[in-house]
């Protein structure tokens, strides 16, 4: 890889390594706040973290920033872990929070204190919203900012014991209310929260801000390269403010842009509320953009790897296309995905000259893209499901699949011709009488005659029932997040359940976590809520390869 090849953060950690900076030493360090399940959107900082330590022979750890009781759960705590692990990463033995530091972040914030540079203040949040100014306007001292390094450390104290409301008072630091950067102008640093954590449970009514802690985290488990997203970057003066202030280890923080992807939303707010408010089924729901929903979906590993591989490290935000990501996705499933057949709109077909009451097996490849996957056998008989829509009674001229009097191939079977449609009430056709040519078993004619379409078929007489969730895009607009109201571009039709699907024998045996293709149909997996009895499948993704432009560089 040149030096123009290699992302900007790379070439950081390069040129740190050179100059020795941190003795050659690269840690880094993936920090969710576990208030919620993660998104594709994680994925990247997780992939980056990782990766830049693998590169480098570093460590990455996996750090909980639970410095809210309030919004934070154990629930989200162990599905992160899942989600970490399963893209392919390891922690090791790094698997810290936030809550391990409070002792002495509190120390510190003593410190603070001592020194003149930081304050008990009484203003409700509300009031210091106000006296802080704006862009073109400078902020207003707080009436409280003079107070003594002695009255300071009792009141802190108070804080901690207990003494106060909820919002009563809070710690500030001592900065400058004039700063051009609003983040400098006198920040909170300690709130008082009175509930329960779901670790320390009631040892703590204060709980330290995100600013506060980040640093002191970042500083304490000796990170080098504090990777943040980009939306931090007007916050790095007091993280550095911070840690120069208190002469302890410094970090260095350098930010990237985050992942957006169009057709999404990634709001750590919005999707609780589509979670909260029943527009979907859960976290996991297979058209969440969370890990946990992608895997449900039938997701790989491997291709959101490949896919972060591909949108790299850049220095501003950018809209990324979902079909990009379908892309790999397809290109991973390809290789690996055993190939069954399936019918999710069935339409009967009985074969007339087929002998009574007979059945024959066939062979059938697992996957041609890998010949170790090797072959099955599948059961063929006179009666046959195949889709409705591989039929047309009056069909168009560049309608080549089965009509009245037509020839078509069913796979890995023979030729089939319709003489018969057998329709209902509403002259809708129910069941297609057909004969076969004996001759042509394995597809092929003896005499040489061709045909234009190739069907695929299960047999009537043991195809399993099953269930076929249809997904599509959450939202019909590709830039859901630009809306009034992003619930008002929802896709009314990004779930339709297929009830009444007829699925070769041989999909009963899989399980969730194994993806397969429905031959000429897509990608699809076992739900998490399938069972022999009543089976559960999920559309992965289509096989329409929608961004093969892209992969052809056009």
């Amino acid at each position: 890889m040149t030096d123009k090849q290699r992302n900007f953060i790379q070439r950081i950690v390069d040129e740190d390594n050179l100059s020795e900076k941190f003795d050659k030493r690269v840690h880094t360090r993936f920090p969710p706040e576990p208030n919620g399940y993660l998104h594709i959107g994680h994925a990247k900082a997780i992939c980056l973290n990782f990766n830049i330590a693998n590169e480098f022979g570093g460590q990455c750890n996996l750090r909980f920033d639970d410095t809210n009781p309030i919004s934070e759960e154990i629930e989200y705590v162990n599905a992160i872990q899942d989600d970490v692990s399963w893209l392919g990463y390891s922690w090791d033995d790094r698997l810290c929070f936030a809550s391990d530091y409070f002792e002495k972040m509190h120390k510190y914030a003593n410190q603070l204190i001592e020194q003149g540079d930081a304050y008990v203040c009484d203003l409700s949040s509300e009031e210091i919203r106000q006296s802080k100014g704006s862009l073109t306007k400078e902020g207003k001292n707080s009436p409280y900012r003079e107070r003594s390094v002695e009255e300071n450390l009792k009141l802190f104290s108070q804080m901690t014991s207990g003494a106060f409301k909820d919002g009563e008072r809070i710690l500030r630091a001592k900065i400058d209310m004039s700063h051009p950067n609003l983040n400098m102008r006198d920040p909170v640093m300690y709130r008082i929260i009175h509930a329960n954590h779901h670790r320390t449970k009631d040892a703590w009514c204060v709980y330290p801000t995100y600013d506060w802690a980040h640093g002191l985290e970042d500083s304490i488990e000796n990170i080098t390269h504090s990777l943040c997203s980009i939306e931090f970057e007007d916050h790095r003066p007091l993280y550095d403010w911070y840690l120069d202030k208190l002469d302890i280890y410094h970090p260095q923080q350098i930010e990237f842009a985050r992942l957006n992807l169009d057709y999404t939303v990634m709001s750590k707010r919005k999707l609780k509320k589509l979670v909260d408010d029943k527009y979907v089924s859960g976290w996991d729901d297979p058209r969440m953009p969370t890990i946990s929903g992608m895997r449900r979906r039938g997701y790989t590993a491997r291709a959101i790897r490949d896919f972060m591989n591909e949108v790299g490290v850049a220095k501003r935000d950018n809209i990324m296309e979902l079909a990009k990501l379908e892309y790999h996705l397809r290109q991973d499933l390809n290789k690996i995905c055993e190939r069954r057949m399936a019918v999710l709109n069935p339409l009967k077909v009985v074969i007339t000259n087929y002998p009574k009451n007979s059945s024959e097996m066939l062979e059938a490849i697992n996957n041609p893209e890998d010949s170790s996957a090797g072959v099955r056998d599948i059961s063929f008989s006179g009666e046959l499901y195949i889709e409705q829509n591989d039929f047309m009674e009056d069909p168009p001229k560049k309608f080549f699949r089965l009509a009245p009097g037509r020839e078509v191939r069913l796979r890995y079977a023979y030729f089939i011709t319709c003489n018969e449609v057998i329709k209902d009430d509403k002259g809708n056709p129910i069941e297609l009488h057909c004969t076969y040519d004996r001759k042509t078993k394995g597809g092929n004619a003896p005499d040489g005659r061709k045909v234009k379409a190739t069907l695929h078929w299960v047999n009537a007489q043991d195809s399993i029932n099953a269930t076929v969730n249809s997904y599509d895009r959450l939202f019909s607009d590709p830039s859901p997040d630009s809306a009034k109201d992003f619930l008002t571009v929802m896709n009314t039709n990004s779930l339709e359940v297929l009830s009444k699907c007829m699925l070769e024998k041989s999909l009963s045996e899989f399980g969730p976590g194994e993806t397969v293709q429905f031959e000429r149909l897509g990608y699809f997996c076992p739900d998490l809520s399938t069972s022999q009895e009543k089976p559960v499948f999920n559309r992965t993704v289509t096989l329409r390869d929608s961004w093969s432009k892209f992969a052809k560089g056009k």
